[in-house]
């Protein structure tokens, strides 16, 4: 494929993808939600004559929808710490009470 033909093939994707996303959003919009959702997309693909394009798209948003939920949490500096919830509010009684400290002495001479 030459760069020219590459180069015709992007701005076609391109386009095509800024079309479905604007009509998506129009759809959004008319059912007064703030955010497209995949329902949208397929709406999209076939108000522009790309029927044939929605199973798949619905059935990938989907997975990415369970991979999502099957990620690992990651662990807050919370559960880092390896503190107990109790150990975790005397620090940070500890750390008010020095910083009331700190503040009630006034500004440094």
């Amino acid at each position: 494929m030459t760069k020219d033909a590459r180069d015709i093939l992007i701005d076609c994707c391109v386009e095509f993808i800024s079309l479905v996303s604007s009509e998506a959003n129009d759809i959004m919009e008319r059912e007064s939600k703030k955010t497209i959702s995949p329902e949208h997309v397929g709406d999209a693909l076939k108000e522009l004559g790309f029927p044939e394009y929605v199973q798949e798209v619905l059935a990938t948003a989907g997975d990415q929808k369970e991979q999502l939920k099957s990620r690992e949490k990651k662990t807050s500096k919370m559960e880092q710490s390896g503190l107990s919830q109790e150990e975790l509010e005397a620090k940070q009684r500890e750390l008010f009470q020095m910083a009331t400290d700190k503040y009630n002495q006034g500004p440094a001479e």
